[in-house]
């Protein structure tokens, strides 16, 4: 039922991808459709958790993600599974913990750990192992149409998106960025490699890649609009290179003011372009009378980047302490927007921790589908739906974790859990620990590991069971550290 069918390359774009989508095995007939909803996932690349307006951002305008969360759910304690990219979209797919597919880092990094540090972090899988079941792939058995458009990150060409359930691949490759947001978007300027947006060779001149993909999915949604679908559009923005079109740089360079938090015109110029296209996207479920039976789901895959580039500073994650790489809550905590009209709770907020693995429980639920029991035996996150019928509801759930055992700019190895109020991180080096409420301190400023000696014992017990139960990769002793 979920075999794994052999990878292959789509060919040459003369051939309109999407007629794949309507036409065949998967052309619609008459019980296609049924009370199943469709889905469309957008995944936002390096989106901080107030990098929108309606979650607080100064000079970055939003209003129609705004509107969507308007007419859903906002989360406000949403977690990245991960602080970089393809362990949270591991996440995503498996709804298990990067931790337990030992996928901890991106592709590039998982076989070359650094060798110049009081600890070697270990060798971690690269690419998402076929034996995993997707979501994509579960929705596809059950008769859904499945198209991926965008960054992938989750592997090389044999476990791209197609070998993973998706029917088409526009725009996913193993690679985690672009070289240019502008048409051809391909180059070799970071990291000395050959960079390529598979699929979408034909453009012209000034086309804008936010912009490109979301005509792609346009099309998708034309193409499997007559029976249910999965929609995974994730976006390279905003990760670098920090690039947009000048007209809307120009336009937010002259709002930016004095105390302003966020003071950075071309990363605020392409966040705008971002919400222009989820507007287009929202805009063509109405006119294909798909709003009411369409969850949509928008969050992001880890924190926003705080580095400095070209005299800025990207962006902030204020009041959240750190960025991207960091277990801290600028690295980890992210938006999170559900709508699903007549099932969730229309303008409300929901305050219950969630994360990156519960959305794979989340879609098989709402599209009432069990799944594959061996994959699920293992399976780590918890289905949201109770939360969107009523977001003051409680999950079954003691903790969340994240296990980050790499060294970063921001931070050396660690493992860290949120367990209602509190968060406990513990640093590998030298096996220190912080506490923090964050209830009453969300920057995590003041460290109560000295003064709660036996709340820290309790936590530290729980995360240390939790890495047992995972088979957590751990860092090593350098013997020429």
């Amino acid at each position: 039922m979920f075999g794994k069918p052999p990878s292959f390359h789509t060919g040459c774009l003369c051939l309109s991808w999407w007629l794949i989508l309507s036409a065949g095995e998967v052309r619609a007939d008459s019980n296609a459709r049924g009370n199943r909803p469709n889905f469309v996932f957008i995944v936002v690349d390096d989106l901080g958790w107030t990098g929108l307006r309606c979650y607080g951002s100064d000079l970055h305008e939003t209003p129609h993600i705004d509107r969507l969360a308007c007419q859903g759910v906002k989360f406000t304690d949403a977690y990245a599974a991960a602080p970089v990219c393809t362990p949270t979209r591991a996440a995503i797919m498996t709804g298990k913990y990067p931790a337990r597919l030992h996928m901890t880092l991106w592709r590039q990094g998982a076989r070359r750990p650094p060798s110049n540090h009081k600890l070697i972090p270990p060798v971690t899988v690269g690419n998402l192992p076929l034996k995993q079941v997707t979501v994509a792939e579960v929705l596809k058995s059950a008769g859904y149409a499945t198209a991926h458009i965008g960054k992938w990150h989750l592997g090389d060409a044999a476990h791209y998106p197609e070998t993973q359930g998706f029917d088409v691949n526009i725009g996913g490759n193993q690679f985690g960025a672009t070289d240019t947001f502008f048409f051809p978007y391909r180059g070799n300027k970071y990291w000395g490699q050959f960079y390529h947006v598979p699929h979408l060779e034909r453009g012209k001149k000034g086309e804008y890649l936010t912009d490109r993909l979301t005509d792609e999915a346009l099309k998708a949604v034309d193409a499997m609009k007559d029976r249910p679908f999965f929609l995974h559009l994730a976006y390279y923005t905003v990760h670098t290179p920090i690039e947009a079109k000048q007209a809307l740089v120009d336009r937010y360079a002259k709002r930016i003011t004095p105390g302003m938090r966020h003071t950075n015109a071309t990363y605020a110029a392409m966040v705008h372009s971002l919400d222009e296209n989820v507007g287009r996207l929202l805009t063509r479920l109405d006119q294909l009378g798909l709003t009411d039976n369409t969850m949509v789901i928008l969050t992001s895959d880890n924190g926003a980047l705080l580095t400095w580039l070209r005299k800025h500073r990207v962006t902030s994650n204020f009041p959240l302490r750190s960025g991207k790489m960091s277990l801290y809550e600028g690295g980890v905590r992210v938006p999170l927007i559900v709508r699903w009209p007549g099932v969730a709770a229309a303008g409300t907020v929901c305050n219950e921790p969630v994360g990156s693995i519960d959305f794979y429980p989340t879609i098989l639920a709402a599209a009432g589908l069990e799944g594959d029991p061996v994959h699920n035996a293992d399976l780590d996150g918890l289905s949201l739906v109770p939360l969107l019928k009523n977001p003051r509801a409680k999950l079954n759930r003691q903790a969340l974790f994240w296990h980050s055992p790499h060294y970063f700019p921001v931070m050396a190895p660690v493992t860290s859990m949120r367990a209602r109020d509190w968060k406990l991180l513990e640093f590998h080096e030298y096996m220190r620990v912080e506490l923090y409420n964050l209830r009453e301190d969300i920057a995590e400023e003041h460290d109560l590991a000295a003064d709660m000696p036996d709340r820290v014992a309790q936590l530290r017990s729980q995360l240390h069971d939790w890495r047992r139960a995972v088979s957590a990769q751990m860092p090593t002793p350098n013997p020429k550290p």
